[in-house]
């Protein structure tokens, strides 16, 4: 019933956003010599504006600088399921151009589309062929294609690095941190050839016993069937994906906005008060902000209660315990692949140590080859966003790739 009810506000609401969003573009015209004009303009556009959206947004990287120089981008599919999409930012060089380095950025599934990294790619993109996995939002997915778990995105993982070849490299934001990490050492036990040339865990929850956050802790208050009883709804009409069951990236999205609400207060009001001192490029920022923010992704019921209870209240991966498909997961079998892991001092989500403990996992690569590198001043999303990422933590991360590349 929740989202239900969720669907039926949403269209009750809808007509009066558009009007609003139609009546502050037509009031801007005039708002120059009438300060009432532009008050309404401005809150107009502000209402607009607080709405929730279920589509991913445009990556909108149509070229980067390469050693100086604009080269353009060109996004292409190159490998698609029903549950998601291998997405290349393929850059239109000279012919005769060095190669770079292959990279798969493995984008989280939490509640947000992959464009959450759109930073992270672009920076990227200034000395790597740059892949990205972009998950499909699960309330678009007919039942017919059935359950998608973490199993499923270990496999899903598994099959785009074997598309991409035996010089991969793989860099993992967050979430995902534990099925790279599955996926890298099945691929081992195996001896696929396409294991990745170098693995990079940015702030990921390899081991949440150490220093747990109130995240972490949050996760370990309730049995498992709590989480399945409130959280998980079926999709409704009209959706494509209608009764599969999901935790609606609405519910997730509220319960992160509940813990700092005066800041996301702070914030529109801020944009109001821009738009009517004509400040744009301020206005603008916040704007395409929550433009991203409010965009919201739901989760598979089955990969979202089988992460809850196997990531972050029994540790499956952590304790040598996790099994895939009947198999059980050997992280020591890791050898040819090099490791990075990457962590912020001052993150909430993802505590110091619980990255690192990656290392400890992978017994068999040799210590010439693990990196680890702790940035200091930063939270959670500093780690793969903003300046640190580009100026301190990027270099870092670019080097390794490149020293594991020749």
């Amino acid at each position: 019933m929740l989202y239900q009810a969720y669907q039926l506000q949403s269209d009750l609401m809808s007509p009066l956003r558009l009007a609003a969003q139609h009546g502050a573009a037509a009031l801007w015209m005039e708002q120059t010599e009438h300060s009432w004009l532009r008050s309404l303009s401005a809150a107009g556009e502000v209402f607009s504006r607080m709405r929730l959206t279920h589509t991913r947004p445009d990556f909108e990287i149509t070229e980067v600088k390469v050693q100086g120089q604009s080269v353009p981008v060109v996004e292409e599919k190159t490998l698609s399921t029903p549950f998601g999409t291998l997405l290349h930012f393929r850059k239109v060089q000279p012919a005769g151009s060095e190669v770079q380095p292959v990279v798969l950025l493995v984008a989280p599934l939490s509640g947000h589309f992959a464009t959450l990294l759109r930073e992270t790619a672009r920076t990227l993109l200034q000395d790597h062929d740059v892949y990205i996995t972009d998950w499909h939002n699960a309330r678009d997915i007919p039942l017919a294609h059935g359950t998608f778990g973490l199993d499923e995105y270990i496999e899903h993982m598994m099959q785009f690095i074997a598309e991409l070849g035996p010089n991969t490299h793989v860099v993992a934001v967050c979430q995902p941190c534990v099925a790279a990490l599955a996926a890298t050492a099945l691929m081992a036990q195996d001896q696929h050839p396409a294991q990745p040339r170098s693995l990079t865990l940015m702030a990921g929850p390899v081991d949440c016993r150490i220093n747990p956050t109130g995240v972490n802790e949050l996760a370990i208050t309730k049995p498992i069937e709590w989480f399945e009883k409130n959280l998980i709804s079926h999709v409704p009409l009209p959706h494509a994906g209608f009764m599969r069951r999901v935790y609606p990236g609405f519910v997730q999205l509220s319960a992160f906005m509940s813990m700092n609400m005066d800041r996301h207060k702070s914030a529109f009001k801020n944009m109001y008060q821009h738009l009517l001192e004509g400040d744009l490029q301020q206005a603008h920022a916040v704007q395409t902000f929550y433009d991203e923010y409010l965009a919201v992704n739901d989760l598979h019921a089955e990969f979202y209660l089988e992460t809850v209870e196997k990531v972050f209240q029994t540790y499956d991966l952590a304790r040598g315990e996790l099994v895939y498909k009947g198999r059980k997961v050997d992280t020591h079998a890791i050898r040819k692949t090099a490791l990075m892991t990457v962590e912020g001092e001052r993150d909430d989500i993802c505590a110091i140590g619980q990255t690192v403990a990656a290392h400890d996992l992978c017994s068999g690569v040799r210590p010439s080859m693990k990196t680890h590198h702790v940035q200091t001043g930063v939270g959670h999303y500093g780690v793969f966003s903003g300046s640190k990422w580009n100026q301190q933590i990027y270099p870092r991360v670019r080097d390794m790739i490149h020293q594991h590349s020749r």
